[in-house]
């Protein structure tokens, strides 16, 4: 009677025991909050008129603040609070411009960007050593020949979407 399946079959079994014991828990999308429990977002402002080039986009400041309220509730175990705060995120919208990026043969805008870059204070209030004041954008492109209405939905959904990832990752991804 030959036993190699089964010796190999128990052989990488107990391989396969070994390798998992020393991984631990590894979460892939949440990040380390240390001892923290709760977090904060303050209200990001708008402020991107102050940047020469940018225009003022209404709601954008309500929207960059709730995705990213919702990115760390969505990645972490933290509760959000109004007051207090383990960890806490404030800052504001100080870029929000349209440039065009490319030319066609007749000289004209063939594609245009829409650019958005925020300014994050982040205090941990668990972790001093933590603590960042950090300027992070993104942006979006689209065809010169469509209006920014038509895919600001969309625009704004890739952008927050990087953004707040971004923020998240800087915060609280112990890499």
């Amino acid at each position: 009677m030959n036993h190699t399946p089964i010796v190999r079959t128990t052989f990488l079994f107990l391989l396969l025991v070994i390798s998992l014991n020393g991984c631990g828990v590894y979460n892939f999308t949440g990040g380390n909050a240390g001892t923290a429990e709760t977090f904060r977002v303050e209200y990001f402002q708008n402020y991107a008129t102050q940047s020469p080039g940018s225009t003022f986009e209404p709601g954008v400041d309500r929207d960059l603040t709730q995705a990213l309220q919702n990115r760390i509730q969505d990645q972490s175990n933290l509760q959000l609070v109004n007051n207090g705060g383990d960890l806490v995120y404030e800052g504001e919208i100080v870029e929000y411009r349209i440039s065009p990026m490319s030319a066609t043969a007749q000289s004209t805008a063939a594609q245009n960007r829409l650019t958005v870059a925020v300014k994050v204070r982040f205090y941990n209030n668990t972790k001093e050593d933590s603590d960042f004041d950090q300027r992070f954008s993104f942006f979006f492109d689209y065809d010169a020949g469509q209006q920014l209405s038509s895919v600001k939905s969309q625009a704004h959904e890739i952008i927050f979407e990087r953004i707040t990832q971004d923020i998240f990752n800087a915060s609280l991804a112990d890499w």
